[in-house]
């Protein structure tokens, strides 16, 4: 059923794999942030001394050394005091450091600045102290050379003590930890910092000395707070700024601390709690109480009348009861009191003068006066009414010719005037669509007995997956003649690698680096220092988040992951029909065909389990699934066939049973419920509509049951005749005994069923209109081909010709043959009705019983409807042999991380007059209820907003890298044009995998100053000239804000140049999702955020998720379900009150029926089948199928004549019969046949749900009913009349 489960899987790799902003970032050498000045151990420390002075040699991986000498502190020129004030201006005067050093220093510092000068406090901080380290004039209070190297004949500092104040540390940490780098979607402070939790972890990871070419520190140091009085030190204790500073305020996104944020009202949880209250130590839901007290209140008035009338009924006063008591008050043909009273009802049916005539509604009056007119013509035309039936329904048929079938889920599932559809096709043409999923999940074999799996980071595991690796590298897919491969159609972040979410990522997906890099400890080393380790960056130059290929693990123990998650996302395409749809989807079959055929062999051998899916993997199961359960609905249908054959039949005689049996009539019956649904398909294959495969494998089977009953009504109903009677008579007055029922069931059922076309879901909608129309043709076939078969059928009996075989004439040896045939004695199942089960029901005790475990289930069934879920899982539509059900387990299983969702917004402007810029970042002097700072704030409450990390911010990335203090981000050449970060070409030449400044790029410089921005903001013009720039711009180590890769499609610049941009993205994830109630929910709790904002920003803002298209149905699956079940036992009301003109009959029907759907729905609670689209057509069609256990045993009671249980007891008799054999049991029998199938929604939705109907259907409709119409039914519309003149059977007969 087309539920897309890309959401599921599409969260391995959600663009944080485009990070490239974070290319180089990991290599940052913010720990190489030392510079020279010189000092040997045992040098003094006083103010306007130097600890380390210029710089005496460089390692051999071009890292500087500084000199260990100690000098006194040098006043600077006039341009390099400049210089130093730009950048550290808490350093004035003398210095420390000379121009070299400081070019250094700044070159070092350039690479941390575009991750902290969103927060100026934390900026501040920061470059604080790596500028009192470098420049300080008094360097040798805080700073004390430990040890020292040699390079060449020069010493060099080895290693140094840098002694800070614990409240400096303190500060520092304080105003950076919660600093947002909103490419990744988490804190820089993991980029800075290897996700410090203190300040003294980030100054450990500071200060480690590294080996050659791995960035760090090329010397010790060694953080220490306090000093010896003898020492002459003081530890460093620059002032720290606050976060919540002012004058260097963060945004509320990272500094929720401050004060402004602190103050705001924290989102509103859209959880409600439903009502509960305890009663001692028992918590009971409100609901519950109320219906508890409500049954004790209904019981006890119940249980109070029956003893009150059961008294009254015992007192000799009342015994009495005059004749008119029981017909109908209006009768105009009662007769008189005096002499009818206490007249039993025997004796009035043995007097020949006293007749029984039936008034009927005026409806009723022309339906019964046109079947009997009806009938006799049917019966004297058979031939003529079989062949024009028929020949209509063939000319329906002839639409087959244009008969298509839709698979496509987006076309199945979800409204053309879906919301979510159209916020989808507005994301996918303005931005991007979202990219296309190929998953592989590699897992060892769970030890249930310990509850515990054992952990697949292995060395021989990893050579494993390289060797998987290089069999899904090899696929070579054939579409139209050219050969597609992965490389051919992957995702490219910097068009250049593909953007494989798999561990070897850390070895750049090289077979040759597992053993270079260190093997498995290179894995567990990048598992903690992903995000700051040049080694153990991805191939497509963006680090790679361990939880999105790796599965099974708890907290962050990546090491005791069981799976390893391969994902590979393929570049998708708007149209689904053009060629590089076309092109993934060759490849995609390709892929799991070489799953199938060799790498499960592969993997079963190392002893690992391995479940696999693509992009077109549920369609293509879908399309299989249409021949999964043919043989399951084809044995259906003969069982079907088979017992229809039985029930039209006479008692079996040995010697008669080849002429009595009715096999021919019951297959020529099924013939015409084929012929129905082929006439229905037609009609609307023919007008454009397609067709699924639930309407191919459904409707056929659902018509048959619903037509079996009248075929079985109208067979018993002519057998029922006096045999006296000519066939024509027999047959009219058949149709007009079960025609007005029959018509009233049939219209019912119809309706019911057309009321599902009000669901919006293309697939329900369709399907209702495929049954409504083939029930009502089968309805009409049933009143004229099948009549006529049945006249062709006791022509045949009674010319004692052969069943199945009726051109064989058998003459009867036996005078009784024909007596036999025509025995209309009452069957053992009419005998138990009227000698047993009615007796019984007329008890008082009975009653009272029957009524009090009826609305007990029925109050029970309110209170466990509250407990029905929304949603359909996903693994239930597919077949039980599917692939993709061992998927979705493993997914369930292993995932540890939520779908994206992008929140989009509509028409920014972003000229300098509009205040949208402010209203929308989240870095410094932007509002404080801005759109990412309460999308910031709403992932602080993740259990009740479903979202999980801040957002990824272009906007905020933008302009940071237009910062003049990142100044190594946005610049330009002398002429004014692009001049990239200096390690980038042209700017620098690559030299053996470095890049080597070659000085071409020398003369560029920042893009704007300080003066030229105002408020930090750029003005209309810079923001249109410097956009473009951006998103082009690469990132890497000098600057790792780029938007090249990570924003490409965030943001779109069509139609930009006007001050206004169409539509850009902020991207987040939500929470891990688990169940089918946490999809809906976050769907919700989205859609009810970005409604607030747009009302608070008066901006058009829209969540969107992949996923949501196939879930905005569950939104208002509860409304849409109560409304459609209310219009359909409405529109049935309506229909009983028009047909019979008694609104008392009416309403027991109206209760019945909703008696019945509740039950259903109680059970559906009990058996955890959820409220879906599925499910609201089955209700709703349920209370047409319903209509028939009411509709004949109420008509039966109204046409009775005698007392209440008098007229109970004969309706039980004369229909009990056939709606148990030829309702209940018919239904019975197919559906039973439906718990083989190979499909798990057949078995839930169709098998289930439909058993569960005919039981309610039938307890209701032969044990709850009867009892109704014995204490509350309608007055009979049977009058005793005096007859005067001698009167046909066929005359007074119903």
């Amino acid at each position: 059923m087309g539920i897309r489960l890309r959401f599921l899987v599409s969260v391995r790799l959600f663009l944080a794999i485009l990070v490239v902003s974070l290319v180089h970032a990991g290599s940052l050498d913010t720990r190489l942030l030392l510079t020279s000045g010189g000092m040997t151990p045992g040098e003094r420390h006083s103010e306007e001394y130097c600890a380390m002075y210029d710089i005496c040699g460089k390692r051999s991986d071009g890292k500087v050394l500084n000199c260990p000498f100690g000098s006194p502190s040098v006043k600077p020129d006039d341009l390099l005091s400049s210089k130093i004030q730009s950048l550290c201006p808490t350093i004035v005067g003398n210095v420390c450091c000379t121009e070299a050093q400081f070019d250094t220093l700044r070159t070092q510092v350039q690479q941390a600045i575009p991750f902290l000068v969103g927060c100026p406090a934390c900026l501040r901080n920061f470059l604080n102290l790596f500028c009192e380290l470098t420049c300080s004039p008094n360097q040798s209070l805080f700073i004390n050379v430990t040890s020292i190297g040699k390079v060449g004949s020069n010493s060099t500092v080895d290693g140094i003590d840098f002694y800070v104040t614990d409240a400096f540390g303190e500060g520092l940490y304080d105003s950076c930890k919660d600093v947002k780098f909103g490419t990744m979607n988490s804190r820089a402070i993991e980029f800075i910092g290897a996700g410090a939790q203190n300040f003294k972890e980030w100054f450990a990871f500071v200060g480690r000395k590294t080996g050659l070419k791995v960035p760090g520190s090329p010397y010790t140091i060694t953080f220490r707070s306090n000093t010896t009085e003898s020492s002459g030190m003081k530890p460093m204790n620059v002032s720290s700024y606050s976060c919540g500073d002012t004058s260097l305020g963060c945004s509320c996104g990272d500094c929720p601390s401050s004060s402004v944020c602190s103050n705001t009202v924290p989102p509103a949880s859209h959880k409600r709690d439903s009502c509960s209250m305890r009663i001692g130590s028992l918590k009971v839901k409100c609901i519950d109480l109320i219906l508890t007290i409500l049954y004790i209140i209904l019981f006890s008035v119940c249980l109070g009348w029956g003893i009150y009338r059961r008294r009254r009924e015992r007192n000799p006063a009342s015994r009495t009861k005059p004749l008119s008591n029981l017909m109908d008050a209006g009768a105009p043909h009662s007769l008189d009191r005096k002499k009818d009273e206490n007249l039993p009802m025997q004796m009035l049916e043995d007097d020949p003068q006293i007749r029984n005539r039936v008034q009927l509604s005026v409806v009723q009056g022309y339906m019964s006066n046109f079947y009997r007119i009806y009938g006799t013509f049917v019966a004297r035309n058979p031939t003529l009414v079989l062949s024009s039936s028929v020949a209509v329904a063939l000319l329906l048929c002839l639409g087959l010719i244009h008969f298509k079938v839709e698979t496509r889920p987006e076309k199945l599932w979800v409204g053309p005037g879906s919301k979510a559809a159209q916020e989808k096709q507005f994301f996918d043409s303005h931005l991007a669509p979202f990219y296309r999923i190929e998953q592989l999940i590699l897992a060892t074999i769970p030890d249930y007995e310990h509850s515990k799996s054992q952990s697949i980071v292995s060395e021989n595991n990893i050579k494993f997956l390289f060797d998987i690796q290089k069999k899904v590298d090899g696929i070579r897919a054939n579409y139209s003649g050219s050969v597609i491969s992965l490389d051919d159609i992957c995702l490219k972040p910097l068009d250049q690698d593909c953007a494989t979410q798999s561990i070897l990522q850390y070895f750049k997906m090289d077979p040759e680096n597992f053993d270079n890099y260190g093997g498995v400890e290179h894995l567990h080393y990048c598992f903690q220092h992903y995000s700051s380790a040049d080694t153990c960056l991805s191939a497509f130059k963006a680090p790679l988040d361990p939880s999105t290929a790796l599965g099974g693990f708890s907290g962050n123990n990546y090491s005791e992951a069981s799976a390893f998650l391969i994902t590979y996302p393929v570049n998708n395409a708007v149209d689904k029909e053009g060629n590089e749809t076309a092109k993934a989807v060759a490849w995609e079959k390709a892929f799991i065909q070489l799953v199938k055929d060799e790498l499960l062999q592969m993997v079963q051998a190392k002893n690992l389990t391995l479940s696999f899916s693509s992009e077109s993997s549920i369609e293509e199961e879908l399309k299989r699934e249409s021949t999964a359960d043919a043989i399951t609905i084809l044995i259906s249908y003969l069982v079907m066939f088979a017992y229809i054959s039985l029930t039209l039949g006479d008692t079996p005689h040995l010697s008669s049973f080849y002429i009595s049996s009715k096999v021919l009539l019951g297959l020529s019956g099924v013939m015409l419920v084929m012929l129905s649904v082929l006439g229905s398909v037609g009609f609307f294959s023919a007008i454009g509509v397609k067709s699924t495969l639930i309407i191919m494998e459904v409707i056929p089977f659902l018509v048959l049951a619903v037509g079996v009953d009248n075929m079985c009504i109208l067979v018993q109903a002519v057998k029922r005749q006096p045999l006296e009677l000519p066939l024509e008579g027999r047959v009219s007055n058949a149709l007009v005994e079960v025609g007005p029922s029959i018509t009233l069931a049939s219209l019912s059922e119809v309706l019911a069923f057309a009321v599902g076309s009000f669901i919006p879901m293309p697939a329900c909608r369709v399907f209702s209109m495929f049954a409504a129309l083939a029930v009502l043709l089968d309805f009409l076939l049933q009143v004229t081909a099948f009549v006529a078969l049945i006249v062709f059928d006791f022509l045949r009996a009674e010319d004692k010709r052969v069943d199945c075989f009726p051109c064989i004439k058998i003459p009867s040896p036996h005078a009784d043959t024909d007596k036999r045939i025509g025995q209309r004695k009452p069957g053992l199942l009419a005998r138990y009705m009227k000698e047993v089960h009615a007796p019984i029901l007329s008890i008082w005790a009975v009653k009272i019983f029957v009524i009090a475990i009826f609305v007990a289930l029925a109050l029970a069934s309110i209170a466990l409807c509250t407990r029905i879920e929304p949603g359909l899982e996903q693994k239930i539509v597919l077949p039980k042999d599917s692939y993709l059900q061992g998927y979705f387990n493993n997914v369930s299983e292993y995932l540890r991380i939520g779908p994206p969702v992008y929140f989009v917004v509509k028409n920014y402007n972003y000229s300098s007059e509009s205040s949208h810029t402010d209203q929308l970042c989240s870095i410094s002097q932007c509002n404080s209820d801005s759109l990412l700072n309460e999308i910031a704030r709403a992932s602080l409450v993740p259990e009740s907003s479903y979202i999980a990390k801040p957002a990824a911010s272009w906007l905020d990335d933008f302009l940071i890298w237009l910062s003049p203090e990142a100044f190594g981000c946005c610049r330009k050449f002398i002429n004014g044009s692009y001049c990239p970060p200096d390690d980038q070409p042209p700017c620098c030449a690559p030299d053996e995998g470095t890049c080597r400044t070659v000085g071409i790029c020398k003369d560029c410089t920042t893009c704007f100053r300080h003066s030229d921005l105002h408020n930090d903001r750029p003005s209309t013009t810079q923001f249109r000239e410097k956009l473009p720039w951006f998103l082009n711009s690469l990132p890497s180590a000098d600057c790792a804000k780029g938007g090249h890769g990570a924003y490409t499609s965030s943001v779109e610049l069509r139609g930009y140049e006007n001050g206004i941009i169409q539509a850009s993205s902020f991207r987040t994830y939500h929470t891990p999702l688990n169940k089918q109630v946490d999809y809906v929910n976050s769907m919700r709790a989205a859609r009810e955020f970005s409604s607030r904002i747009s009302d608070s920003l008066k901006i058009e803002i829209f969540p969107y998720s992949v996923f949501y298209m196939f879930f905005e149905q569950y939104l208002d699956i509860w409304k849409t379900a109560l409304i459609n079940l209310a219009i359909a036992i409405g529109a049935v009301f309506i229909v009983c009150l028009v047909i019979t003109c008694s609104l008392w009959s009416s309403a027991i029907i109206l209760l019945v029926l909703a008696m019945i759907v509740v039950d259903l729905m109680g059970v559906m609670a009990i058996l955890d089948i959820q409220l879906n689209a599925v499910s609201v057509v089955n209700l709703v069609m349920s209370v047409g199928i319903a209509v028939e256990f009411c509709v004949h045993m109420t008509h039966a009671f109204a046409v009775s004549s005698g007392d209440k249980d008098q007229r109970a007891k004969e309706a039980l008799g004369t229909m009990g019969a056939s709606v148990f054999s030829g309702i209940t049991l018919t239904k019975l029998v197919g559906v039973i046949v439906l718990c083989f199938s190979r499909t798990e929604v057949f078995v839930i939705y169709y098998f289930q749900m439909y058993l569960a109907l005919v039981l309610l259907g039938f307890l209701h409709g032969l044990v709850f009913l009867p009892v109704v119409l014995s204490i509350f039914g309608p007055p009979s519309r049977c009058v005793l009349v005096e007859q005067r003149e001698d009167q046909s059977s066929a005359s007074s007969q119903l």
